[in-house]
């Protein structure tokens, strides 16, 4: 039963955090807590057999999530210079603008 409980937590703490406003940088290191958080309890709980297990399991997914999730955040640099190339075929280099940044390119 505390099983169940542990996982209606992170649920419940992905829904609460899912209503905030956030830069790209937070969303990914919340999105990636919550997901080592619930990987790292089944693990846990899987290896363990027992709460405390879940516990340790589900706080070292949920560290990890968050500083992979942190790390692997996109920065945006000014002085970072894309290819493009214009509809005579030419190509040229100029400042990276939002699509790069936002992976639609």
């Amino acid at each position: 039963m505390t099983f169940h409980k542990a996982i209606a937590a992170v649920l419940l703490a992905g829904a609460v955090a899912g209503c905030q406003s956030q830069t790209e940088g937070q969303q990914r290191a919340t999105t990636g807590a919550l997901l080592g958080g619930a990987g790292g309890a089944l693990v846990g709980q899987a290896i363990g057999g027992n709460t405390k297990s879940t516990v340790i399991g589900a706080a070292s997914g949920a560290l990890l999530g968050a500083v992979v999730g942190s790390a692997t955040t996109p920065q945006r640099r000014e002085d970072q210079l894309c290819r493009y190339q214009d509809r005579y075929g030419r190509i040229y280099t100029a400042p990276c603008d939002d699509r790069y940044y936002n992976g639609n390119y």
